[in-house]
């Protein structure tokens, strides 16, 4: 039976506009990865509160693809995927990406800020001191900067990792638990620090003395090989933002606030301990790395030894004098 002439070219009709809507789709794909001069955006992932915060929020960059990451070593995940093409972290992610055979290059830091990460334990709880916290439940993110932290705090007591509970949580995860008393302690970083500071609440110790919290700014070898320029604009408007920020700390947190999805006096107070200024990555930084490498290598913590002073690239040291 033949197919009447009407029906044959409806169905051309309609095969024609869904070819026509697919066209269109990818070409809006290909426009979403490029910028308005027709390049295609660098891939930057960031965390909440990290410097690259402020620079999403205030930038208005229409150059770069911005994905946030919970915490450091989801980040590197990212950069082990190729997926970004940059990111920020803490000190630890940067070790156990390298044990983990993660491509990246640090390309720049800040200057240490201790105060940033803590031990947080309820009043109730009867931890008063360091040596308070043997047997007790620890909750961290694991292979995140506050997993150096405790590290060296129980050390400077005379602990080890073998002497608590440790329960390794995401930042999303922890609060809950350490609100409800499923943990005894929270050793956690800015702004989830700052937001639990509730009454009730006390600080058992911060970095201060144990270890910098910095900030190291991550590239893939990919992108430096073909994008150098590129990241190199990126880094100077980050060191721009950054210096305004430290200049102009009311405005900063009312800028940072909206972004960060809490409230502007939370925000202040996090900020006014946690934002760096940014800082090259010399070798005394590669050095500091390098000890932290050693220390997790020590405590297998990671499966061996890794030489991350190796992967201190100073190239982009002009940008952050």
């Amino acid at each position: 039976m033949r197919t009447s002439p009407a029906p044959r070219r409806a169905r051309t009709a309609a095969l024609t506009a869904l070819a026509l809507v697919a066209v269109a789709a990818l070409t809006a794909c290909g426009a979403d990865a490029a910028g308005d001069d027709g390049t295609p955006r660098l891939r930057v992932g960031y965390q909440r509160f990290g410097g690259l915060s402020l620079v999403k929020a205030r930038s208005g960059a229409t150059d770069v693809e911005w994905s946030l990451f919970e915490s450091g070593p989801a980040l590197t995940e990212a950069l082990k995927a190729g997926s970004i093409d940059l990111g920020q972290t803490g000190e630890a992610p940067p070790i156990f990406a390298a044990a983990g055979k993660i491509p990246f290059s640090v390309i720049g830091t800040s200057a240490p800020v201790p105060q940033g990460e803590a031990v947080l334990v309820k009043e109730s709880s009867g931890i008063r001191t360091v040596a308070d916290l043997k047997g007790r439940t620890v909750a961290l993110n694991k292979g995140s900067n506050v997993h150096w932290l405790l590290v060296r705090l129980l050390e400077a007591n005379n602990l080890t990792l073998r002497d608590i509970n440790v329960k390794y949580l995401k930042p999303a995860e922890g609060r809950p638990a350490f609100d409800s008393g499923q943990v005894d302690a929270w050793v956690i970083w800015d702004p989830y620090f700052a937001l639990a500071e509730q009454p009730g609440v006390r600080i058992l110790a911060d970095a201060t003395g144990l270890a910098s919290n910095r900030e190291y700014v991550l590239a893939h070898p990919d992108a430096l090989a073909t994008r150098s320029e590129q990241i190199e604009a990126f880094l100077r408007t980050y060191r721009t933002v950054t210096d305004w920020g430290i200049a102009n700390p009311a405005e900063r947190a009312t800028v940072l606030a909206p972004e960060l999805k809490i409230a502007e006096d939370v925000a202040g107070r996090a900020l006014a301990r946690s934002a760096p200024a940014l800082a090259p990555v010399t070798p005394a930084v590669g050095d500091e790395l390098q000890a932290i490498a050693d220390g997790f290598a020590s405590l297998e913590l990671i499966p061996g030894p890794v030489d991350i002073r190796a992967r201190v690239d100073g190239r982009f040291n002009e940008v952050f004098q």
